[in-house]
């Protein structure tokens, strides 16, 4: 039971690092983020676990911006917070951002303001690396039941990490929403935990439970249905993106091996070794042609005429 994922499945692609630059040196300058009102021994923590996400993300970035001459595209970040892909973008893009966040309804809509510590970036000495604060606005809305706040076709590339696996309502109707603020053949950069991932194999191998639990932090704390490649593969297609780039990879810590034997099991999951990651991570364009309704594989209980079988 002790032999490590990442010994038999190819768990984790190469950091697309920024030219010249280690994954110490990335690393030891972002976790210095701090939000100003957040407990900064929580926002460590959770860079130290989700670093190589925010780093899968910037790749994304990358191969997004190289299929258009202008390298300064104009961005929609949207669930910014707590913004570490925000300045890792930032510092190593020349893209303007717009970013936007949802709290809750006590905080009114609207453009709000966060205050963020960080480091400038000297990988040759960090340490003694000058210190400063930045204000970033950002668009207070709830993307579900409120309008985006943009007009058509204003965005080269829309950010939606780590946002779709909590979405309570319709997830194809924000999608569509994205879509009508892209420009034609502009492209979405979404991240997403993936509900087929090596740990929820061992887990219900051994008979325990892979949902979420319940979060202080409300309904949207949650994540109230996962995804897999095939399924978002199947939805973005359907409302009109068609995808460009798509794989699976570990972020953090993987401890299946805790839950299974997993040489009991690794010749079954050969054929799909390259779908078990902890997170999906994808770039689609926008130039397909949306379908209209609700794919009825992912929604039920409403009028037929709504529902395309």
């Amino acid at each position: 039971m002790s032999v490590q994922p990442e010994h038999i499945f190819p768990l984790r692609p190469p950091l697309p690092l920024p030219d010249g630059v280690s994954e110490d040196q990335l690393f030891n300058w972002l976790k210095r983020v701090c939000i100003s009102d957040a407990p900064p021994n929580e926002i460590m923590n959770y860079c130290t676990q989700d670093f190589r996400r925010f780093v899968y993300t910037y790749g994304l970035v990358r191969e997004a911006s190289k299929d258009v001459q202008d390298s300064k595209m104009r961005c929609l970040e949207l669930g910014a917070n707590p913004y570490f892909a925000t300045i890792l973008l930032k510092k190593f893009t020349q893209h303007k951002f717009v970013l936007a966040n949802f709290f809750g309804d006590q905080l009114p809509s609207g453009i709000q303001s966060q205050s963020v510590d960080l480091l400038e970036f000297d990988p040759e000495n960090q340490d003694q690396a000058k210190a400063f604060r930045v204000g970033l606005d950002f668009h207070h809305f709830n993307i579900e039941n409120d309008p985006f706040p943009f007009d058509n076709a204003s965005f080269d590339i829309v950010l939606f990490c780590e946002i779709i696996e909590h979405l309570l309502i319709d997830p194809a109707k924000v999608l569509r929403e994205i879509r009508r603020v892209l420009k034609p053949n502009g492209q979405l950069i979404l991240t997403t935990p993936n509900v087929s991932r090596l740990e929820n194999v061992a887990r219900m191998l051994s008979g325990a439970n892979i949902y979420d639990p319940y979060s202080g932090y409300g309904a949207y704390g949650r994540h109230n249905r996962e995804y897999n490649k095939h399924e978002l593969h199947l939805l973005l297609t359907y409302v009109g993106f068609n995808i460009q780039e798509m794989f699976s990879a570990d972020v953090h810590d993987n401890h299946a091996y805790q839950f299974f034997d997993l040489t009991n099991i690794q010749s079954y999951l050969k054929f799909r070794q390259a779908d078990l990651g902890q997170y999906i991570f994808l770039r689609a364009k926008n130039n397909g042609v949306d379908q209209g309704k609700k794919p009825s594989w992912l929604y039920r209980s409403y009028p037929m005429d709504e529902l395309d079988a």
